[in-house]
């Protein structure tokens, strides 16, 4: 199973330096039965896209809980065995939980597939969003306009590999 792991540039560095995604339990994005109800596709390459969008949201949660870290929404794709991701059932159609999954031990770093990061012309408005997104969640329109601009960033792909050039 395909997990969307929601991390920051500095939690990337402490996986790649521990060789694991973790600690656990670790909280990570999905294709969920919620997930594909709310979306209403069969698919597949639509749903996990839909759920690395929602472990990118995540990240910039991570980010605005941090205002010293870079501003760059990072997500780690990792395949984990059937079963080891969890939906939380109470939450299921919760749409603030749409696809949220949690993966009861640490991910050996070696079961990525792929690490997705904001371009460097990205962080202006992932700070913005980041700022604005307290706001947003209190209902502040003009703050959640700002927090869907990070949307209109796609993250790059990269390899596993490239990793050590993404941290340094």
């Amino acid at each position: 199973m395909r997990v969307y792991v929601p991390l920051t540039l500095s939690g990337l560095a402490e996986a790649h330096k521990n060789g694991e995604l973790g600690p656990s339990p670790l909280d990570a994005y999905a294709v969920t039965p919620a997930l594909r109800e709310w979306y209403v596709s069969d698919d597949i390459e639509e749903l996990e896209y839909a759920a690395l969008n929602r472990a990118a949201q995540a990240s910039l949660r991570l980010l605005a809980g941090h205002p010293d870290l870079a501003r760059r929404r990072v997500v780690v794709a990792v395949d984990v065995a059937d079963g080891a991701a969890v939906a939380d059932p109470d939450r299921g159609l919760d749409q603030s939980a749409l696809g949220e999954v949690r993966v009861a031990g640490p991910v050996p770093l070696s079961k990525a597939a792929a690490v997705h990061v904001d371009a460097a012309d990205a962080e202006a408005d992932i700070a913005a969003a980041a700022a604005a997104l307290g706001a947003a969640d209190q209902g502040d329109d003009d703050a959640q306009f700002t927090v869907d601009g990070a949307e209109d960033h796609d993250l790059m792909w990269f390899g596993v590999q490239e990793i050590p050039h993404l941290i340094g």
